[in-house]
């Protein structure tokens, strides 16, 4: 039932929503007879309550109903009483308020604002009123805060308050998730997202991929049914996005970054009740055989998958995504073109333009981004002169051919500077800048801006832009067949190889400046592109680039930077010999750091053997203080004594303080550990002199590391904490995940030290929960830990420990 157009409120409005909780469990209790007696009874409070404040009654759907508000405290009155009318009764009724200014036409509110109402209303409980931010504004008096809530149609937080002091369990909101904010309001699809629902919850089946070509709309049904499934897996929802990634061994990678798993992904599940989305599989599907073992290893995992193929792996429940229904089709256009004009009003030509469209979501998006200029009729007229004309060979899906024909009509429509630029933009992944689509495609702003307005284009948070992985495959196409394709990608490279120099992550580029991790954390897609690229077209090219990114690879991914390196390495012909001198030192590095000595040690003779070719003094040293390095670590202390100071004789000459410092600070923790704590302090503290000189964030942060361990077990607790605080300030700047476990376990024994034993519980517990979460991929961690752990107080733990980010905050606000 929809109320009368006439007699809605307009302007702001605040909707209320309401729903009984347990109709299912009521109707079983009370009987039938009963159970209508009291649903009419309440529908006659509800009723009574609302029309006393002005509330108009719009729709009215079970037991569940829509109200509109002219004001908001008249809204927030009417459900004050209501509740209170019921609250002798057996029904129990939750509510939801919100306030905006939705569109009102003939049928009725347009807007993400009802939607908005609905979803507060669904995260309570019976009796419970919840009240926006939006609201909460326009009344007066207390309401209790409940926090920052994502609600379940996968929009940002809302802060939401609650009426009243009475307590409720947990408000139903997303948690324990990493999915991302869409664009838009998810439109339709009520069956499919119950289809796949009732496959995700049934019986054996845990993995469950959503086929179809693309522009389906596979990635937005996955996500709204991956966050309507969150009660179910109470351990967590995670999306995995490999849209940007070319390397099937990334997969699991992603995964695990997702989860914050930096190893160890199956021991990090183990039993947990997880859902995980893996979101464009089509192009990794080599992995596939990954996932199933997983799976295996993990009992109450469960994936989603979205894919333009099938996985074709034994455990798989294929679910093809069909277009949407025609009315479904009609309002996903409506609701776009909306948004491009809201004075937009449909005409006759409209349904018979979605039908051509094949109701397909992004074929719709494309059309109706186009209303403020042409009408649904010229738009048929256009779009039906070219159909036939833009066919696929045989064997292609007839949906994909017509998705291939509205995005190739799309283009069509640009003058010769957009497709230039469309094409062009193609070279990122992942997305990218304003200024890397200057440097690299010459883009003009206008131009930009025009692509982003015909939905070619998307904007990112946070700045930039980005495409749609479809329309960035057909972007793709047309760059190939062009005859600049190989300059473009060759300056996708040399942009972000340039890019990389600036965050200055290799040894030799400390000498120009502090490292910088924040300019290439969020460029990781692009640089493995660009790599990518180098390694089939110039090696050279990709060398530099891992170079470039040495110190990256060994705070990131240890195990990936081995991987390119040797892939380039095997590769390179007639490469310039100080730069595979400086390659084959970094590749050892990457071995070494994952405890392969035997190659790190066969690495770095071939890195000896260039240096002293090329007459490179400061790259020979340094390779001699490797080898010290791993002789040490294989147990032959005196040997490798022999070789550390041989090098810092020979970095002191040079005047090579990046070579010294490391040095003494390896010299330092040798000394500690032969009984001589003086000569111990003086170098490792002379190494964190020269590191904070130098810039190398991530040597100072382990330096700082061992200075606090030394400090607390000196009894020196003042200056312990004083030195982890500032490494976990510095860890957590740079994404070092180790470093921040290590900064707030020293903490908490500096806490406890300091006879704070609440402090050290709260620190401890965000340890151990992010450690259950993820293992510590630190070779010392065991150690470490149990020396923490052993100056724990007796003392309760937080029944709800801290997530890190939340437990560094803590950590860095008090002391």
């Amino acid at each position: 039932m929809i109320g009368n157009v006439r007699e809605l409120p307009s302007g702001t409005v605040t909707f209320l929503f309401t729903d009984v909780e347990g109709s299912t469990r009521l109707l079983h209790e009370l009987g039938p007879e009963r159970y209508a007696e009291a649903l009419a009874e309440h529908r006659r409070v509800l009723r009574t309550a609302f029309a006393a404040h002005g509330g108009a009654e719009v729709d009215t759907q079970g037991d569940a109903f829509f109200f509109a508000f002219p004001t908001a405290p008249g809204a927030l009155a009417a459900a004050a009483e209501a509740v209170e009318a019921l609250a002798a009764g057996p029904i129990r009724v939750r509510m939801g308020l919100h306030t905006g200014t939705p569109h009102l036409t003939e049928e009725g509110y347009v807007g993400l604002d009802v939607h908005r109402a609905a979803r507060i209303a669904a995260v309570g409980h019976g009796g419970q009123v919840l009240v926006s931010a939006a609201t909460r504004a326009l009344v007066d008096g207390e309401l209790r805060d409940r926090g920052e809530h994502r609600l379940k149609d996968l929009s940002a937080p809302e802060r939401i308050y609650q009426l009243g002091d009475h307590d409720f369990p947990p408000l139903k909101s997303l948690h324990r998730t990493n999915l991302p904010v869409p664009a838009t309001p998810f439109l339709g699809r009520e069956r499919e997202l119950a289809e796949v629902l009732d496959l995700l919850e049934g019986g054996d089946l845990r993995l469950v991929t959503l086929t179809g070509p693309g522009g389906t709309g596979k990635t937005r049904l996955a996500l709204q049914a991956a966050g309507a499934a969150a009660d179910a897996h109470p351990d967590g929802v995670y999306w995995v996005p490999l849209a940007p990634l070319r390397d099937p061994e990334l997969v699991l990678q992603a995964a695990a970054q997702a989860l914050a798993a930096e190893d160890g992904l199956a021991e990090d599940i183990g039993d947990k009740s997880l859902l995980l989305l893996f979101d464009n599989f089509e192009h990794v599907v080599e992995a596939a055989t990954e996932l199933t073992e997983l799976l295996a290893a993990c009992p109450n995992l469960r994936m989603l998958v979205t894919s333009r193929e099938l996985l074709r792996v034994p455990a798989e429940q294929a679910y093809p995504v069909p277009p949407l229904e025609p009315q479904e089709g009609r309002e996903l256009f409506l609701a776009r073109a909306r948004a491009a004009d809201p004075a937009f009003r449909p005409t006759p030509a409209l349904d018979e333009l979605c039908a051509k469209l094949d109701n397909l979501p992004l074929a719709l998006e494309l059309a109706a981004a186009r209303v403020r200029v042409v009408s649904p009729a010229q738009l048929l007229e256009r779009f039906s002169k070219r159909l036939d004309l833009l066919k696929a060979g045989r064997g292609v899906d007839p949906r994909q051919q017509t998705l291939r024909a509205t995005i190739e009509w799309s283009h069509d429509l640009l003058d010769e500077d957009e497709q230039r630029l469309f094409a062009g933009l193609a070279v990122f992944a992942g997305g990218c800048t304003l200024e890397a689509a200057e440097a690299v495609c010459d883009a003009d702003l206008d131009t930009l801006q025009s692509l982003v307005d015909k939905s070619l284009v998307r904007v990112r948070d946070g700045g930039g832009f980005w495409m749609l992985e479809t329309i960035r495959e057909y972007a793709a196409e047309r760059l190939d067949r062009s005859p600049e394709a190989e300059a473009a990608r060759r300056r996708h490279a040399e942009y972000y190889l340039a890019v990389a120099d600036t965050a200055n992550l290799s040894l030799e580029a400390l000498d120009r400046g502090p490292q910088r991790h924040e300019l290439v954390i969020p460029e990781q897609h692009n640089l493995r592109a660009a790599i990518d690229w180098a390694a089939e077209f110039d090696c050279e090219l990709g060398l530099r680039l891992m170079h470039a990114l040495e110190n990256f690879w060994i705070t990131r991914d240890p195990a990936e930077g081995e991987r390119r390196y040797r892939l380039l390495l095997d590769r390179a012909r007639d490469v310039d010999r100080l730069l595979l001198a400086r390659a084959y030192r970094d590749y050892g590095s990457t071995c070494h750091t994952q405890s392969d000595l035997e190659q790190a040690q066969r690495a770095y003779e071939q890195a000896h053997r260039l240096f002293h070719e090329v007459g490179d003094a400061r790259g020979e040293a340094e390779i001699v203080m490797r080898f010290g390095m791993v002789a040490c670590r294989l147990g032959e202390l005196e040997r490798g004594r022999r070789l550390l100071e041989q090098s810092l004789e020979r970095f002191r000459q040079l005047r090579y303080t990046i070579g010294e410092l490391q040095v003494l600070s390896t010299l330092g923790h040798w000394q500690f550990e032969r009984g001589k704590p003086e000569h111990g302090w003086e170098l490792t503290g002379q190494s964190l002199e020269l590191a904070r000189k130098a810039g190398w964030t991530w040597w100072e942060i382990n330096v700082l590391g061992q200075l606090a361990e030394r400090s607390l077990e000196a009894g020196r607790t003042e200056d312990g904490e004083r030195l982890s605080r500032e490494l976990l300030g510095l860890a957590h700047e740079i994404g070092d995940r180790i470093g921040t476990i290590y900064g707030l376990g020293l903490l908490a024994w500096a806490a406890a030290e300091s006879g704070n034993a609440g402090r050290c519980w709260t620190l401890w517990a965000a340890v151990d929960a992010d450690e259950a979460r993820a293992p510590v991929p630190a070779a010392d961690w065991p150690r470490a830990r149990e020396k923490y752990a052993a100056h724990l107080p007796a003392g309760p733990r937080p029944d709800t420990p801290l997530p890190l980010d939340a437990a560094v905050e803590y950590a860095l606000a008090s002391a």
